[in-house]
């Protein structure tokens, strides 16, 4: 039996008045997910524990079957594995994203999506920066992040660093930033680096050439997501599996690296818009030759739920159903024994452009079984299902075991 997982990332939402009332699922046009759906098993799960901020951190967790409450030391540690940087004990690692702030607001989270080659130069002038005694005490990794994406590493860090609440930046996107920076014991630190980074970036001449461009500069790093690395047991002690992942995030791809599985890299892939939907699903039925589950993450449809572009979401998850399912749909008619599951690991809405916590959809479809299951795979249809997932990190374990 082959298992393939995708994880059409924030694709659950709510329903949209610019939509007349549906969904982004709902009012997309998804004849894969819909013909997997119809012969397959729909439901809810909960991927969000209580008291949990909801993220692709916490809910990609679940979704791989691994409980938050259990696992979850911080969202930096994870992305650190990817990254190839190794934390030691005492050690913390912040995600720290290129942001773009303008008026006292936070206006982009991305920065406009800046290159992994320019973040890196920023990143190399905040190094250059730092005092001497700072030095010994963290460390930016330039060029080693993805675009926005990166990392600050804090060697030695106390107790107070280690419990500040800090606020993911696509939170607060239109709102005043200084009312989120961090907060309680510990906090001076962090803030005093953010706002060197403001000054600092100000006159850099990588903002010089982007504001020459039209494009939106970076204004400053902004940390958050802090921890110490899990211990999380592997896909194979589990199962017995040997896995695989295929995601443009760093984030997903620590989760798999401290699952035991293998990070396939694919040309093109980006992690928004322009991305190579259609490789994602050739490497994965390749790789399926002598894997026995594979993930396929997708992250352009929580970047149109954090634009508060419902068109643009509607489309993103077309592309997914037609380019990633439909790849998929073709490619593993090989195997005669396969099974399929597709959920996202969050709610991202278009009209608050962030985050939230409600149970979402999933689908799941084997080719040994013919059930007769929702013409439309939606929020709606899988709500009227009444099979409903608790705990959504239990949901693996179905998957996997109802052959």
């Amino acid at each position: 039996m082959k298992y393939v997982l995708v994880i059409p990332d924030g694709m659950g939402d709510r329903p949209v008045k610019t939509l007349g009332g549906k969904t982004p699922l709902e009012a997309a046009s998804t004849p894969n997910m819909d013909f997997f759906a119809s012969h397959g098993e729909v439901g809810l799960s909960s991927n969000i524990p209580v008291g949990f901020v909801p993220g692709t951190d916490i809910g990609c967790l679940s979704v791989f079957g691994y409980d938050p409450r259990k696992y979850f030391t911080g969202r930096g540690p994870l992305e650190a594995a990817e990254l190839g940087i190794k934390l030691k004990t005492g050690e913390l690692a912040f995600r720290c994203n290129l942001v773009t702030v303008d008026g006292g607001l936070m206006k982009d989270f991305t920065a406009d999506h800046i290159s992994t080659l320019e973040a890196g130069a920023l990143l190399r002038s905040l190094n250059e920066r730092l005092a001497p005694s700072l030095r010994k005490k963290l460390k930016f990794y330039p060029g080693r992040g993805t675009g926005y994406r990166n990392l600050m590493r804090v060697n030695e860090a106390d107790a107070a660093l280690k419990s500040v609440s800090c606020t993911p930046p696509h939170d607060i996107l239109g709102k005043k930033y200084a009312d989120f920076l961090p907060k309680s014991d510990g906090s001076e630190f962090l803030i005093r680096l953010m706002r060197e980074s403001l000054e600092l970036f100000k006159k850099h001449p990588v903002n010089q050439k982007r504001k020459a461009a039209g494009k939106l500069e970076a204004s400053m790093i902004w940390l958050w997501g802090q921890g110490v690395p899990p211990n999380l047991p592997t896909l194979h002690e589990r199962f017995g599996f040997k896995g695989a992942v295929i995601t443009a995030v760093d984030l997903v791809k620590g989760i798999a690296i401290y699952a035991g599985m293998d990070v396939i890299n694919v040309p093109g892939v980006t992690g928004f818009f322009d991305t190579h939907y259609a490789g994602k699903a050739e490497y994965a039925v390749r790789a399926l030759e002598d894997h026995d589950l594979l993930v396929i993450h997708v992250e352009s449809t929580d970047e149109a739920g954090h634009m508060g572009d419902a068109r643009l979401k509607v489309k993103a998850i077309e592309d997914v159903d037609r380019q990633v399912l439909g790849t998929l749909r073709r490619g593993l008619e090989k195997f005669e024994d396969y099974k399929v599951m597709v959920l996202p690991d969050h709610f991202t809405c278009v009209e608050t452009r962030t985050h939230s916590d409600e149970p979402v959809p999933f689908l799941i479809y084997s080719s040994k079984e013919n059930k007769e299951g929702p013409e439309k795979f939606c929020e709606k249809t899988a709500l009227k299902s009444g099979w409903a997932v608790s705990e959504g990190y239990t949901l693996m374990d179905l998957f996997v075991g109802r052959d």
